[in-house]
């Protein structure tokens, strides 16, 4: 008699004197560096919604989705501290090391920013 997993088109594979479920990670096709930085925190740090994710099929919609939010998120905190801080194209033109500096380092932080509101979460 198959079970549940059996009847839905699982599979085992042999490890050592255990049978335990071939399960496979399906390919993150439109992952972009958001989604990947979201799947590398969930395997490390939340194994239990990871599995959980992999089980129900919404892992990669799920990555998708962070992918795209964090992208918009981390567009619009970039553009925000530009502008608080006043960084134009003039200073770019006058002064690009400068500018290179200064926006290094709104890059950095809102990278940080979306690291505690977004991705480890």
């Amino acid at each position: 008699m198959k079970n549940i997993f059996e009847t839905f088109g699982g599979a085992y594979r042999q490890a050592g004197d255990y049978m335990v479920p071939d399960i496979k990670c399906p390919p993150n096709v439109n992952t972009g560096i958001w989604g990947q930085r979201r799947a590398r925190y969930l395997r490390a740090e939340k194994k239990v919604l990871y599995f959980n994710m992999l089980t129900n099929g919404t892992f990669n919609d799920h990555l998708e989705e962070i992918d795209i939010l964090a992208g918009e998120m981390f567009e619009r905190l970039v553009f925000q501290l530009k502008r608080e801080e006043g960084l134009t194209e003039q200073l770019k033109a006058t002064d690009p090391l400068e500018w290179v500096r200064r926006m290094n380092s709104i890059r950095n932080r809102a990278k940080k920013i979306m690291y505690k509101e977004l991705i480890c979460v």
